[in-house]
This record gives structure tokens, C-alpha cells and sequence, in this order.
């Protein structure tokens, strides 16, 4: 491993606890008095700090230590987490990531200083039982620690910071000369410990040599079989020439450490490019298979239907490995929340569900500004201040909830808020006065709340730190549009507002439905397919404009896409309907012909037609042919317009 490439893995797993510190003291807010989030964030502080002093990153682990020292005496229970600690350690928190990023040490002096005068000033929590019982270690770190430029020396300056005596050396191991390797780490270490300092805070001493590590832990009046190992190391990495003359030497783990999967960094780009491959590899099995159907030939069938299955398979471990959980982002909205509870003085909980749905990582990572202006309009404009809140009869709190789940090819994101909703008549009027609607035009109801997502709309009486400057849901839409996906508004004053996202689950490969209406081939992605039944014949020479299906016995509107495409010719005997799903609605697409299934690389429209919204993309078939993708939320939405408006005139 090069020195960039351990640079870049310690940027990377210094930016996880990061993150994990700023969950977790924002976890506290609610639930001041939980150990564990308190030890685990003690135990981020303290191993980031060591990360930092073993990368050469001293002013970092200065700051961090005099944070950490400081939240000792939260650790230890002698001061109470209350809300202005909070707010002051998420200060901290942030200084140290301008620090990662060049930022001024001299910033955060005052910060310390705060802290420093809070705890003071903050009444001391009931004590905590102390046991002074003692423990020893013994250690071996991975032979190979030195060969890959470790340095053992400040692994043991990180356990005498955290209170262990007496560590001395364990030269069993050490062959004679004739075989002894200069790269290879022989030495151990065996010490004494109290009993205050946790399985985890050892455990983040050894964070960058875990594999391969031989730890164990021994009560001092304990027998020797009774130790417990805490190590990763095999049978054969502890073997050594020789054994340690020591009792300790035999001790022997009563608990097997639990063997967790291996997990290894990627940059980005590196599954941007495999995506791309694969994509690509997809495209030219089609190719093949086309070619072998064609030619007949047995053996090149055979040949190619095992590319397709092996293509099949990465593809889908390739798209598995681009999943990410919307959870991954939810702890900055948790973060933004606390900010603007303080900013704006009112109280507000925010409360996610789903947090596992997954969607492709292109997606995630575009969607955390849209999400974050869409909660910062929340918490000005739709929640109500404490006073307001409980003259309406609401709690004191205003609730801001997160809530994602999967509806066929796509991905349900809710933002919804329990304020005071949209006024729909403030939009209205601002809509006339900006020339967006004719005064006096008649527009359905349903309809105002979208006028917010015109370019420059803002119902605000002024211009805050926040808001009332007309940018921003606009451009809200506009990113969502970019990721085919579409927006919906739903507003009912007094009772707040939920602002729902339609998103497809991925930008690269999807499994498809391919179509012919009038010759064109098109595509429809098949997991929003829900079943094919056949047009009756009464309805398929219909003009009367009947549009809807019976199948059992529910009512089914449907687009004739010959019709919608303006396709020439006369349709051919035994159309077929293809009902298609998004969200809670089924719309029936009638097409020509079903072709069959197919691998879908989605490549994005040009400029010039990004605008049909009737297509959400395009593909390469086998035989080098162009086929379009269907935009299935824009059809369903078309389909239960018209079947509303039939209704209406009947």
C-alpha cells in the first residue's frame, strides 16, 4: 500500500467517525443519559485522535485531545449532557472536520474555552460506581506491521493515554538469528489495566491493526483458560519458534470471536467504471445472442446463453454494490434539524422510517440538497412556533418525518410536517401577481400547491437567512426531474404538508419489457409491469373513447399507444394490455406486440429531447437498433388524468 492510498483509507475512516460522533451527540439530545452512546462517542474522539497522531496530523489530535479530556468528565459521570453541551460539541466537531480541510486551529480556542466554562457551570451528575479491580493484556501485533510502515511505538503511547501501567515486552517469539526476518514484528506486549478502560477503547488502540491481531484479556485472580481473546489472528499467525516462558503463554480463549465480513474502501469512480463495463458487457451479450439466434448454430447458442447468465449475475452483484441505504444521509437532516431548532427557537423532532430502502448511490448522494431545502422550508414556513402550536391545541414540538419505502420500479421518499400547511390563497395571489395564472383564472384545487416550484416563487413576506428569496424548489423539481423521478405536493391547512418523491431505484441497468407498437420497438421496465391481459375485441376498434378495463372486477383506465405516439397504420388483430403500476395507481398501456424480456442499459436522452416526458431513457438492442424507455409514473399520471376527466363528464 502506498503512502497516498493510507492517506486516503485514514481520510476515509476519519470521515466515518465524523459522522458517527455527530449521530451519536445528537442521539443524546434525546437520550441524555445512555452509556453507550456517551462511551461511543468517547471511544470516536479517542481513536480518531490516535489516527490522527499516527498520520502526522498533530494539530488535529491537539484539538481533539483537549476535547476528548473534556469530555472525560461527561464519560466519567460527573456532568450531565444537557443542550448546550450538545450544541458546543457538534461546534467542536465541526472544527475538527475544517481542520481536515485546512481550516484555522486558532478558531478553536474559543470553543474549548466554551466548553471548558459549560461543564464547569453544569450542575455534576450522581457519581458513578467506580472498580478498581485490576486486569492484565498481552498482545502480539500482525508480523507484517513494520513490512507495511506500522510503528508499534505509538500504539503503546495510545494505551498508556488511556491508563495502562507497567507494559512490558514478550520476547518469546523471537527466533534465533539465522532465521530471523528484519520486517518481521516478533514482539509482544503484556500489561497491566483498570478495570474502567472497555473491551472498545482497547479495541480502538489496535484500529489500524486488526488484522492479524493476537489480544487477550486476563483478570488478575483469574486462571489462565478463563482469558478472553479480542484478537483476529489464526492459530498459525500466533505460533512462533519459541513460546514465552510464561503461564500467560498458555492461555487459551474461552470465547471464539465472532468472524465479521471483510469489508474493503472503493473509490467511487472505480464503480462508476465498473458500471459502465458492465453496462457495455450487457449490451454486446444482446449482440451475441441476436448474432447465435440468427446463425443457429448449437454450440454458439450454448456458448452464448452461458455469457448471458454470467453477465446476469454480475450485473446484479454490480447493481448490489451500488445500492446504498437513504439511512446514510438521514444524519445530516438530523444535524440540520438541531440547527434550525435553535435558529428558528422553535422545538422540533425529526423522525425517519425506512431507513434501509435502498437506491442506486448516484441517486442518494443528489438527493441530500433537494431534501435539505425541502426540511429547512418545513421548519420556516410550515411549522408553527410553541405558542402558535398550543393555542391550535398541537404539541409544543413540531414533527418533521422522513419516510422512505420501495413501490415496484421505484422509490417512495415523504417529507411531511404536522405545521400549518400551505395557503393556498397566498399562492394563488402571489401566482397572479407574478404572471403565472390569469387573475380569475379557474385551476383545480389540487393543482395551487405545485405553483410553488416555479422559478422564483416565494409566498414570503421577507428575506431571511433561510428563505424569501424565491430559489430553491425549483430547483427542488429540476434535480428530481434529472433523476427521472417526479415530485408531488399535498397540503391540508392546519395539518401540515407532505412533499412525496418518486424516484426509480437505479440510473444504470434495469430488467425490461420489450414492446412493439406500429413497427417501433420501445421498452417498459419490468418491475413496473403487474400483468398482460389481451384487448377484448369490443374495444378494439372503439373510438367512443371508452378507456377503461374490467379485470376482476376493478376498474382500469388505459392509454392506447399507437394513439399517444400518433403512430400511422391500422393496429393488428389481439392487441395486448400491459397494466403497469406507480405508486397506488394501475393504468393499462395497449400495445401491439410483446417481444419478451431484456437487460435495459438506460442511457440518457439528448438535451433536445429530454423534455418528452413520455420517455424516461433509451437503450441499445442486440441488433444495434435504438429502443426508447418508457416513462411509466409520467404514463400512469397521464392515464388517471383522462380516466378522472371521463369520469367527470359522465
Amino acid at each position: 500500500m502506498t503512502d497516498l492510498e493510507a492517506l486516503a483509507m485514514f481520510r476515509a475512516e476519519a470521515e466515518g467517525l465524523l459522522e458517527s460522533l455527530e449521530e451519536r451527540l445528537l442521539a443524546l439530545r434525546t437520550d441524555p443519559e445512555n452509556r453507550d452512546l456517551i462511551d461511543g462517542a468517547f471511544r470516536d474522539l479517542h481513536t480518531l485522535k490516535g489516527g490522527c497522531a499516527m498520520f502526522g496530523r498533530e494539530d488535529i489530535a491537539a484539538f481533539l485531545h483537549a476535547f476528548e479530556s473534556a469530555f472525560e468528565t461527561v464519560r466519567a459521570g460527573t456532568v450531565q449532557v444537557d443542550d448546550g453541551l450538545i450544541t458546543i460539541c457538534l461546534a467542536a466537531r465541526d472544527h475538527a472536520v475544517a481542520l481536515f480541510d485546512g481550516g484555522d486551529p486558532a478558531a478553536g480556542d474559543p470553543i474549548l474555552s466554551g466548553l471548558a466554562a459549560h461543564l464547569t457551570d453544569t450542575p455534576a451528575a450522581a457519581p458513578a460506581i467506580a472498580d478498581n479491580a485490576m486486569r492484565r493484556i498481552r498482545f502480539f501485533l500482525p508480523p507484517d506491521t513494520l513490512a507495511l510502515g506500522g510503528r508499534p511505538e505509538l500504539v503503546l503511547d495510545e494505551l498508556r493515554s488511556l491508563g495502562v501501567q507497567g507494559l512490558r515486552p514478550l520476547t518469546g517469539k523471537i527466533p534465533p538469528l539465522d532465521r530471523l526476518d528484519p520486517t518481521e514484528l516478533y514482539i509482544g506486549w503484556e500489561a497491566e489495566i483498570d478495570a474502567s478502560i472497555s473491551e472498545d477503547d482497547l479495541r480502538g488502540a489496535f484500529l489500524f491493526h486488526e488484522d492479524g491481531l493476537s489480544l487477550y484479556i486476563e483478570n488478575e485472580d483469574a486462571p489462565p483458560e478463563a482469558a478472553t481473546r479480542l484478537g483476529t489472528a489464526t492459530a498459525d499467525q500466533e505460533a512462533g519458534p519459541e513460546h514465552q516462558p510464561d503461564r500467560r503463554d498458555m492461555l487459551r480463549p474461552a470465547a471464539t470471536a465472532v468472524k465479521t465480513p471483510a469489508l474493503t474502501r472503493v473509490p467511487a469512480e472505480r464503480l462508476d467504471d465498473m458500471m459502465d463495463r458492465v453496462g457495455e458487457l450487457v449490451i454486446a451479450e444482446a449482440r451475441l445472442l441476436e448474432l447465435a439466434g440468427r446463425l443457429g448454430d448449437p454450440g454458439l447458442v450454448s456458448v452464448a446463453e452461458d455469457i448471458q447468465r454470467l453477465t446476469t449475475a454480475m450485473r446484479d452483484t454490480t447493481m448490489s454494490i451500488r445500492m446504498t441505504p437513504i439511512g446514510t444521509i438521514t444524519g445530516r437532516f438530523r444535524r440540520l434539524v438541531h440547527d434550525l431548532t435553535g435558529k428558528l427557537s422553535k422545538p422540533i423532532e425529526f423522525v425517519t422510517e425506512g431507513e434501509d430502502t435502498e437506491l442506486d448511490k448516484t441517486v442518494v448522494e443528489r438527493l441530500t440538497e433537494p431534501l435539505m431545502h425541502i426540511i429547512r422550508n418545513s421548519a420556516d414556513h410550515g411549522l408553527e412556533n410553541a405558542a402558535e402550536r398550543s393555542a391550535m391545541g398541537k404539541s409544543d414540538a413540531g414533527t418533521i418525518r422522513l419516510s422512505a419505502r420501495y413501490s415496484g420500479a421505484e422509490v417512495l421518499i415523504f417529507l411531511a410536517d404536522d405545521g400549518r400547511g400551505l395557503n393556498r390563497d397566498a399562492i394563488r395571489a402571489r401566482a397572479i401577481e407574478r404572471g403565472l395564472i390569469a387573475e380569475g383564472a379557474d385551476i383545480p384545487e389540487e393543482t395551487v400547491p405545485n405553483l410553488i416550484f416555479e422559478p422564483g416563487f416565494s409566498t414570503a413576506s421577507e428575506v431571511t437567512e433561510l428563505s424569501g428569496r424565491g430559489v430553491g424548489m425549483d430547483v427542488v423539481r429540476r434535480t428530481i426531474e434529472a433523476l427521472r423521478g417526479t415530485i408531488e405536493v399535498e397540503s391540508e391547512p392546519g395539518h401540515g404538508t407532505t412533499i412525496t418523491l418518486r424516484l426509480p431505484l437505479t440510473l444504470a441497468i434495469i430488467d425490461g419489457l420489450l414492446i412493439e407498437v406500429a413497427g417501433e420497438r420501445f421498452v417498459i421496465p419490468l418491475a413496473a409491469v403487474d400483468e398482460i391481459v389481451e384487448l377484448p375485441d369490443a374495444l378494439a376498434d372503439d373510438e367512443s373513447g371508452n378507456a377503461f378495463l374490467d379485470i376482476r372486477e376493478s376498474l382500469v383506465p388505459f392509454l392506447r399507444l399507437r394513439r399517444l405516439l400518433q403512430s400511422p397504420g391500422t393496429p393488428p388483430p389481439f392487441q395486448k394490455v400491459v397494466v403497469v403500476t406507480s405508486g397506488d395507481s394501475r393504468v393499462g398501456l395497449v400495445v401491439d406486440r410483446i417481444i419478451g424480456s431484456n437487460q435495459t442499459v438506460i442511457k440518457q436522452l439528448s438535451p433536445l429531447h429530454a423534455a418528452l416526458k413520455t420517455f424516461s431513457g433509451a437503450t441499445i438492442l442486440g441488433d444495434g437498433s435504438v429502443a426508447l424507455i418508457l416513462d411509466v409514473p409520467q404514463l400512469v399520471a397521464r392515464g388517471r388524468s383522462m380516466a378522472d376527466t371521463g369520469r367527470e363528464a359522465a
